[in-house]
């Protein structure tokens, strides 16, 4: 079986950057893959921007040759070309179906959500395996029904004859630079020998698990998806509540449970700021916080009890608790947020003693924290970079899991 790759949602590639080990641009602007995975085709498209900035950096590294910058939900799922790996970060959203009215037989999933786009890849092409990225409050949501929406996609990978494992992983833990918590769910068609060899109820034999080593699984929780009829059933019955850190998904049965990380030495924000110190020189002038601004970033950073009001007039407190003003550089950055750069509760704001000054941190220096190259995505303006690095996955993860699933692929042959 070939090394072959579909990308979905790609961005500005990070499962490309994290499955080939790139590090570095050449002269021309493009990426020096290191790896053996041949990109047959990515899709990337920003609704409502005129500027696609994510598909023009993405094609300015990797060239213009079978990517798409069209809606997915308006490609012909058919016309995708076959592949071994199907990837992408796709969107936290409501995953409620119902009938459809064209076809009282059939279910249609919640208009704009592209899990679905996702599920009708996977009916027209079928690929053996997939890998995905989503944040970790996917395994609780939605709020009034704990669990539902995660159960309605394992319901739809087991009909769709998948297997399924997943993950919570803090890259911060695992010396990586950056305490980003995401959920990665693995998952692989039942024909496959990797599914033969798996274990339904061990979660040592997980591939996350053996990839990102545990120091303690919990208690295991088991939720058999075999007792509601379909997919519709589970989004209108579902109440089992919310599934845990890590578990396998067999034939719809589900085993899982919460897990320890087993930790690794810290990948600091200070080493970040250092090493872009020594390799990329700039006017620091642009980043740094003014005297006048800093009591307002001092308010954003502080805890808060404020008295709110409801339209229907009911009263309520508002709190937030106390956020390190400046940034803690001995240990691994916070979790990016697409409003990074701006003045805002979430950005980091460091103390840099090279300048003795307050300021925000450099796009290049967001870049090295998400492991990208640096000055990947230069193509495009400062406040775009700050929101695609944001939106981006800590591309380290990806480079981590990389030669096992290579093996696995490769095995099928």
């Amino acid at each position: 079986m070939e090394l072959t790759v579909v990308e979905l949602f790609a961005g500005v590639g990070g499962f490309r950057v994290g499955l080939n080990h790139i590090q570095d641009i050449d002269a021309n602007g493009r990426a020096i893959e290191n790896g053996d995975w041949r990109f047959v085709w990515a899709n990337q498209f920003e609704p409502a921007k005129k500027v696609q900035h994510a598909f023009d950096c993405y094609t300015t590294r990797f060239g213009s040759e079978n990517h798409s910058n069209e809606d997915i939900h308006l490609v012909e799922k058919s016309t995708i070309p076959n592949h071994s790996l199907l990837v992408g970060g796709f969107p936290c959203q409501d995953y409620s179906v119902a009938r459809s009215l064209a076809n009282e037989q059939g279910i249609e999933g919640k208009k704009g959500v592209l899990f679905w786009d996702i599920k009708d890849i996977l009916v027209a092409k079928k690929p053996p395996f997939v890998l995905l990225e989503n944040v970790d409050r996917l395994l609780k949501s939605p709020a009034s029904r704990r669990g539902r929406d995660f159960a309605v996609m394992l319901k739809t990978f087991d009909e769709l004859g998948y297997g399924v494992q997943w993950r919570v992983l803090n890259a911060g833990e695992y010396g990586m630079p950056q305490k980003r918590k995401r959920v990665f769910i693995f998952a692989y068609l039942k024909s496959t020998k990797y599914a033969n060899a798996v274990s339904s109820d061990e979660l040592t034999t997980c591939l996350f698990n053996i990839a990102f080593p545990l120091q303690e699984i919990g208690a295991l929780a088991k939720t058999d998806l075999n007792a509601y009829e379909d997919i519709l059933a589970v989004s209108n019955c579902f109440s089992e509540g919310k599934f845990f850190d890590s578990g396998i998904m067999n034939n719809g049965r589900v085993v899982h449970a919460d897990v320890l990380a087993k930790g690794e030495p810290i990948y600091s924000l200070g080493e970040i700021l250092q090493n872009a110190a020594q390799l990329y020189n700039e006017d620091m002038n642009v980043y740094i916080v003014a005297n006048d601004r800093l009591d307002k970033w001092k308010y954003l950073k502080g805890s808060k009890r404020i008295e709110r009001r409801t339209r229907s007039g009911h009263v309520y407190i508002y709190s937030e608790g106390k956020m390190a003003f400046p940034e803690n550089l001995d240990a691994p950055a916070r979790t990016m947020l697409t409003s990074e750069g701006t003045q805002n509760r979430s950005s980091h704001i460091i103390f840099d003693e090279r300048i003795n000054r307050y300021r925000i941190l450099r796009p290049v220096e967001c870049e090295m924290i998400q492991m990208f190259p640096p000055n990947w995505t230069d193509t495009m303006p400062a406040k775009t970079r700050y929101f695609v690095m944001g939106n981006a996955l800590v591309t380290g993860i990806v480079s981590r899991l990389e030669p096992l699933l290579k093996r696995i692929i490769l095995n099928e042959d």
